[in-house]
């Protein structure tokens, strides 16, 4: 998943709401730091501090994504795409396309969640401005494996006034911030002819959103043949 689809239920609890794209984060300020459940679960008091609420978001987090990426809809949904990379770009180590196909699939899924949930992603945007972000560093700090970082409050604060989340909506925006990934990553920028690959994986996501997620989001209209303004927590397993 992505920042969006772990985070859209949570716009009330800012600080539950940053803990969810805390991994993302680290990701981008510093891969050696992480998230490990052992270490961040004891953080979690039910006291409504700072550390709890970041530290109860970092658990969600993993936990949606140790459900997404075992589940069979993301599997057969970013294999195919895997696929249709596969068949549009030369061969060579500057492409991957198994890792295009997962992550592509996480940003077209957060595309589709946005467009589906009008005014949630300024809701989203509003309540991570509101949090202390020198606050929350220190809460990762206390939590991460492999050190510490001074870099991720100026990274919250970035994120939220580059506002990139908007431009999953849109193939060619999407596309765009696709290749920003892999060049931080050291590999090579797409070509236009995967456009194809991202418009067809809206395609495959959309029927199968409550499938991908665990849980029926809220919507206005239909997603995958669901119509619920309630939250619905699945029971059962991928």
């Amino acid at each position: 998943m992505n920042y969006f689809a772990h985070g859209l239920r949570f716009v009330d609890r800012p600080f539950f709401l940053a803990g969810t794209a805390v991994p993302d984060w680290l990701s981008v300020v510093d891969r050696r730091m992480r998230m490990r459940h052992r270490l961040v679960a004891p953080c979690v008091d039910g006291s409504g501090s700072v550390l709890s609420e970041v530290a109860s978001g970092v658990l969600q987090h993993l936990d949606d994504d140790q459900y997404f990426h075992r589940c069979r809809a993301f599997m057969e949904v970013s294999g195919t795409m895997a696929n249709g990379f596969r068949d549009r770009l030369p061969e060579g180590r500057e492409y991957r396309p198994g890792f295009l196909g997962h992550i592509t699939c996480e940003l077209v899924l957060d595309g589709v969640l946005i467009d589906h949930n009008p005014g949630r992603l300024e809701e989203y945007y509003q309540a991570l401005a509101t949090v202390d972000v020198g606050a929350v560093q220190d809460a990762v700090n206390r939590m991460a494996r492999g050190g510490t970082t001074r870099d991720l409050a100026e990274m919250i604060v970035q994120f939220c006034e580059r506002r990139f989340l908007a431009d999953y909506v849109v193939p060619s925006r999407l596309l765009y911030r696709l290749n920003q990934v892999l060049r931080r990553i050291k590999l090579a920028p797409l070509p236009d002819d995967v456009l194809e690959v991202i418009r067809w994986g809206r395609e495959l996501i959309e029927p199968r959103v409550d499938e991908l997620l665990g849980w029926t989001p809220p919507v206005s209209g239909t997603i995958g043949g669901v119509s619920d303004e309630s939250i619905e927590k699945r029971t059962e397993s991928s």
